[in-house]
């Protein structure tokens, strides 16, 4: 219902749009009585109305071919339709075609062949730079404009639809990293207190055989025995579950000085203290992780960068430091960094009730941890899983609709400067065109005294600037000469381009010879 709504309201202002075009068409040609250029226009206003929704690239190509007629001769008239049509559906197609490249070829089309076109009028140069500048202000402007509302419209519709989408995709990948971390606790619980546990099973059943005990004993020892066996059954069980989806991982080996001797090993620079014999086993197994993953990161990101690792226990608690330098020659290129393993320290500590810090530092990278020997696991606040979010790149998405804002303030700016630009370039051509056709069309004042009526037209050629002026009077002019096939010509009297009143030599010449010859400007009577 809602989409048939829309699509009856287009239609209507389809139709105003087709016939307010075509009233500026027929107001601007019947006084003119150029029925043929008022045919011509209401052809073009229909084709491009009729065409600009599904095809809007054919409906720009008809509007800057309606373009095409003004370098014809109209008598020093610009058609007032062509630009209101150029208006109009140029800012249509910038809102409704996907890609740039086709308008501004069609463009580019029209203005170059607009060139030749021109030869037809009285004032060719004059004739173009009309064009080009109707083609840039009547046409690329609104055309930008359109592509400036239609992308901010995109941006409004599908940026933040694309940023939530990235934001999942991210979060995805926090859990991911998250199951990881609990599948290698898992490992290490099943490790670690399944051994336990099957050790308290043999003792029990060593007790239970042992002799000098009473019935009693033996079936206290016997109930321990089945309650440890039962315990490793259900731990196993639960770390089943645990594991059940879960990537493999690869397990922690050996202590903290056996890890930090390997990372020796493979060539990093490291400053080490380590103190963890009053931690508990999954604190141990935790900075365990925190250092290695720092490690990691350091020959990954920084190669040969200094590293200290500190790792001091008390009754209370561990505390756990790796900070490592800026690296001498800059990180390894391509090298780039999921967060993942981070993900998963925060996991880790959060688990055993501790905190960790992670982030650049004096330009290198200090990763630090907190990890309580007595506490329990930390609650998944929402501030903690923001931080695990930012530590994957949860900014990745703000920086994409930062990237896709940034296109639209581009677009508007082209908006306004392209065509402020592309003016000042027509404008500068245009005046040195201008000045050359102006100084080269200046007839010296005693060649003009020596020139005779019924002088013989090849004596007067030598004597005459190589171009005429452009430009013709529009008032003072004498009347013709009244000789039958009269041709005149005109050309500059050494006045300068700034005065207010056009002064120029006219020379009207008749089956061969020089009939008239006349020095006027403007301003006389």
């Amino acid at each position: 219902m809602r989409e048939a709504t829309k699509r009856r309201w287009r239609a209507v202002f389809d139709v105003v749009l087709a016939l307010f075009l075509a009233f500026i068409v027929v107001s601007d040609t019947v006084g003119t009585r150029a029925y043929w250029e008022m045919a011509g226009g209401f052809a073009v206003v229909l084709g491009s109305v009729v065409t600009a929704r599904r095809f809007p690239v054919v409906s720009l190509g008809i509007a800057l071919a309606g373009a095409l007629v003004v370098p014809f001769p109209y008598g020093n008239r610009v058609p007032v339709w062509v630009i209101f049509v150029l208006v109009a559906m140029c800012y249509q197609a910038g809102l409704r075609m996907p890609r740039a490249r086709p308008g501004l070829l069609l463009g580019g089309a029209v203005a170059v062949l607009g060139g030749p076109l021109s030869l037809f009028g009285d004032n060719a140069l004059g004739d173009w730079a009309e064009l080009a500048v109707m083609l840039v202000f009547a046409g690329l402007s609104p055309w930008l404009l359109g592509r400036y509302v239609r992308l901010r419209g995109e941006l409004a519709r599908t940026g933040w639809r694309r940023a939530e989408e990235m934001e999942s995709r991210q979060r995805l990948i926090a859990d991911q990293a998250r199951l990881r971390e609990r599948a290698r606790i898992a490992r290490d619980m099943h490790d670690s207190l399944g051994h336990e546990l099957s050790l308290i099973a043999v003792r029990a059943a060593a007790l239970e055989v042992a002799g000098g005990l009473g019935d009693d004993q033996r079936g206290a020892a016997a109930q321990l025995r089945t309650s440890a066996a039962a315990a490793t059954e259900r731990l196993r069980e639960i770390i089943g579950v645990l594991r059940e989806d879960a990537a493999p991982v690869e397990p922690v080996q050996g202590d903290l000085g056996e890890l930090i001797a390997r990372a020796r090993a493979s060539g990093l620079l490291i400053d080490s203290t380590v103190d963890s014999s009053q931690a508990p086993p999954m604190v141990t197994l935790a900075a365990h992780r925190v250092v290695q993953e720092a490690l990691t990161n350091v020959a990954k990101h920084a190669p040969g960068a200094a590293v200290t690792v500190r790792v001091t226990s008390s009754g209370a608690r561990t505390d756990v430091g790796v900070v490592n330098a800026p690296p001498p020659a800059g990180p390894l290129p391509g090298a780039t960094s999921g967060h993942r393993g981070l993900i998963g320290l925060r996991e880790r500590v959060r688990l055993v009730g501790g905190t960790l810090q992670a982030g650049p530092r004096d330009g290198g990278f200090a990763v630090t941890a907190t990890l309580p020997h007595d506490a329990a696991p930390v609650e998944e606040t929402a501030e903690l899983r923001e931080a695990a979010d930012d530590a994957v790149g949860q900014s990745t998405s703000a920086r994409a609709l930062e990237l896709a804002r940034r296109d639209v303030r581009r677009s508007l700016i082209q908006a306004v400067v392209v065509p402020l630009g592309l003016f000042a370039v027509l404008l500068g051509v245009a005046g040195i065109a201008f000045l050359y056709l102006w100084n080269s069309s200046e007839l010296p004042g005693p060649v003009y005294d020596r020139l005779r009526l019924g002088q013989p037209r090849a004596e007067v050629t030598p004597l005459l600037p190589g171009n005429q002026r452009g430009a013709r009077p529009t008032r003072g002019e004498p009347p013709l000469p009244p000789v039958p096939g009269a041709a005149c010509e005109y050309y500059g009297t050494g006045r300068s381009f700034m005065d207010n009143d056009y002064a120029a030599y006219r020379l009207c010449f008749a089956d061969g010879k020089l009939v008239s010859k006349d020095n006027f400007a403007e301003g006389d009577s």
